[in-house]
């Protein structure tokens, strides 16, 4: 399972316009999937993260059983795309550095656990409107709007590119916060690999924010987060 990446920046229709989409954007997205791989690859890790992280996720029933989800939540370190995946029945999709990819082997391999390839730091519409689609035709995403992982374990301010993704994928796409802790302690960055530390995930309740302005969006979505996180602190 791979960590997927925060939005890229977008930019209003009074910049530059974006470029024609091509067949390929065109093409209809497949309905979400749990591979063989996927299946391998979560129980795997779901394993782990019970064995030496004590996983507890709260919440989980929070997560929609049908439809697009696009889960929103803080970042600590690499655990938490795994950590946030593992709970769930559904198959999640990943967004991936695109360099990924460029491997056949290694490619058909993320593609498996349901990765597609963004162009990290270069405001890539094709992922934005990748992210979308996917989100349109049903799938679970996770971003984390903080723009990179955490400097102390703490929550930072969250860029606007989630608030312009929720509002074009419209109300059909439910937007659950979510809350990571532990993960910090457990694999803090610039540490080469992780130590085992006790790790909590808490999911709130789902919501759909399309209808309400980006700077809205970003503000309720870091006010939920940050609510899920203390009480995630505060949890017995």
């Amino acid at each position: 399972m791979l960590p997927p990446l925060s939005p890229p920046p977008l930019q209003s229709p009074s910049h530059n316009a974006a470029p024609a989409p091509t067949a390929a954007a065109n093409a209809p997205i497949a309905p979400p999937r749990k591979t063989w791989m996927y299946s391998l690859g979560q129980s795997f890790c779901r394993m782990l993260a019970i064995i030496f992280f004590d996983l507890r996720a709260y919440g989980v029933e929070n997560v929609p059983k049908k439809g697009g989800v696009l889960i929103v939540a803080n970042h600590q370190s690499f655990l938490d795309p795994v950590m946030l995946g593992v709970k769930i029945a559904r198959p999640m999709s990943y967004l991936a550095k695109s360099e990924l990819f460029t491997n056949r082997i290694f490619g058909y391999l993320i593609r498996g656990v349901n990765a597609f390839p963004v162009r990290q730091g270069e405001g890539d519409v094709g992922a934005v409107r990748e992210t979308i689609k996917r989100l349109q035709a049903g799938h679970i995403l996770v971003m984390f709007p903080e723009g990179g992982r955490s400097e102390d374990g703490e929550i930072a301010p969250m860029q606007t590119g989630v608030g312009l993704i929720v509002r074009r994928g419209g109300p059909t796409v439910k937007i659950v916060p979510a809350a990571v802790d532990g993960a910090y302690a457990a694999w803090p960055k610039g540490r080469l690999l992780p130590w085992p530390r006790p790790v909590r995930v808490k999911y709130g309740k789902p919501m759909d924010l399309s209808d309400k302005k980006a700077a809205e969006i970003v503000k309720t979505l870091d006010g939920e987060i940050r609510r899920l996180f203390e009480e995630l602190r505060n949890q017995p």
